[in-house]
This record gives C-alpha cells, structure tokens and sequence, in this order.
C-alpha cells in the first residue's frame, strides 16, 4: 500500500541541519506514527512520504518554504515571566514551548531573561534552515475510524483516548 492523504503511515527519522544531527526517532526507540493530509508534519516531509511503501527508505531534503519558513525579522517579543514554563531556569539561546492562547503550541527561543519579564524570538528555531530527514518506513495502512474522527493516528502501544 503507498502512502497518501488518510493513510497511517508509521517511521523512523533522523533529522540534521547543516550536517549536525538534531533529532532521532532512533534515540528514544520510538517511530513516527502519522495520519497523512492532517497537518501533522511539515509540509515538504508529508509531500515527501507520500507514494512510498513500508520497507523502503528514504533522503528528503526540505527546503525552508516547505519547513518551517523563512526567519522574519522584528519577530521578538516580551512576555512577563509568568506566561513561560520554568523562565527563571532559561537563558539566552535555549529553546522552550509556549502555549498560545488560540491553543496549539509554539517553540520559540530565548532572547533576553529579564527581572519579570523574558524576551522570545517568536520565529521557530528551524525557520530559515533546510532540513535533511533519514526516514525508513516501517507500516503504511488504512485508517481506523477512530483516527480518522480524532484527525491523528494510534500508535498500536498508545493508550485509548
């Protein structure tokens, strides 16, 4: 079966920029388990997938546009302190998550740790970068109805939700 829009498509990746490895599926032992045309992944990675079978293995270059965009400048704000998990433990260059108010998440980097209040670059610490994935596809299957009605999928070993 190939991967496409609605089907559950299960990998491993590794992720580097700039030749550095920034992230591995492989590390934690633990695949990708995605419902492809739902917005889970990063639009050059999922156009990417897509036609492909489980046992094959992939390289995928994305380029920024279809990553996380471009860097935009002017893109640092201030927030107080209390809208951040742990701030007193941040310092400049670290990346965190916030919780935005339209719900969702966002990761941001620090900027600059004030007294009360704490300086983030609101640009995703990717934005600008063309991202290099290793993937090997494990499982490519049709959707049970529950992943399609949830919009995600189940990895076999998650609890029921």
């Amino acid at each position: 079966m190939k991967a496409g829009k609605d089907k559950v498509i299960a990998f491993h990746y590794t992720l580097t920029v700039n030749g550095e490895a920034v992230e591995s599926s492989r590390d934690r032992d633990q695949q990708l388990w995605v419902l492809l045309g739902h917005g889970q992944l990063i639009p050059g990675l999922e156009k990417a997938l897509e036609g492909h079978e489980a046992g094959e293995t992939l390289a995928v270059d994305v380029s920024p546009e279809e990553g996380y965009g471009e860097r935009q400048e002017g893109q640092v704000q201030r927030l107080s302190k209390k809208y951040v998990p742990q701030a007193n433990r941040l310092k400049p260059g670290d990346v965190t998550v916030l919780r935005m108010k339209e719900g969702g998440q966002r990761a941001v980097t620090v900027h600059k740790v004030g007294m009360s209040t704490i300086d983030v670059d609101m640009n995703h610490p990717m934005a600008g970068q063309t991202l290099h994935f290793d993937v090997s596809i494990s499982e490519v299957r049709e959707p049970t109805e529950d992943e399609l009605k949830h919009g995600h999928a189940h990895a076999p070993d998650a609890p029921a939700h």
